[in-house]
Parts: C-alpha cells; structure tokens; sequence
C-alpha cells in the first residue's frame, strides 16, 4: 500500500503514517466528533500506535501546519488534535488523487467494497486478541 500511495503522497508533501493518521482525523470531522474526543490517545487506539510513536508524528504535522495540539481544559495530562485548514485542502487533493487512481484499477468496487468491510473486520479480531 505505502509503494502504491508514493505518488500522492509526494504530491501532497506527506508520508504514509501521516497519511493515515489525517484519514482518522477526516473520519472524525464526518462524524462531527467533538474537540474534547479528539484525544492523542484516542487516535492512537483508532491507529493502533502508542504516543511515543504519534507525539513526534504529530508534532511534525503541527509544523507543517496540518494539526494543532492543545492541552485539555478539563484535564491538562489530555492532548486534544484539530485539523487545519491546509488539511482541508489535503483531503480534497487526496480524494481527486484516489478517485483517479482507483478508476484505473479492473477489481469492481463491490469487490473493493467487500475487501474494505473484510480488512475492518480482521483489525477488530487482532484488536481484541491483543486486550485479552
């Protein structure tokens, strides 16, 4: 996957975790999540990565002004993540890049569909092996 995105990822100035973790971010706009859910933590558990390995993601994010990050009001241990305006205009680059891409390919959607609701369905399963 990371070799198939390389071009888009080029184009759009950004690696392939970061990628990833502005797809969450644009998933939790959709949904419209609220600032306070929007948590390192919480990203991390939708990612499966520690803060150790997203802080300095993000922070390299902040510096390329993709994401911002704020302390909690509530509870200042709590980092709350917002996507910028620059992200915005990622997500549309990056759909008219995917919806290209994917045109191009001979797999039908419904395929691509199943494949989709099959990978989320083996992240719950290795989600729930790795608590117990």
């Amino acid at each position: 996957m990371t070799r198939a995105y390389q071009p888009m990822l080029r184009e759009l100035g950004i690696t392939y975790p970061q990628y990833l973790v502005l797809l969450v971010l644009w998933q939790w706009e959709n949904e419209g999540r609220e600032l306070e859910e929007c948590t390192v933590s919480a990203l991390g558990e939708q990612l499966m990565l520690d803060s150790g390995t997203l802080t300095p993601l993000l922070k390299r994010m902040e510096v390329q002004g993709h994401v911002t990050r704020a302390r909690s009001k509530r509870d200042e241990r709590v980092t709350l993540i917002r996507i910028t305006t620059s992200a915005q205009q990622l997500r549309q680059d990056a759909k008219v890049w995917r919806d290209k891409a994917l045109s191009g390919l001979s797999l039908p959607r419904a395929r691509m569909a199943a494949l989709h609701e099959e990978l989320w369905a083996l992240l719950a399963e290795l989600r729930a092996a790795t608590v117990s």
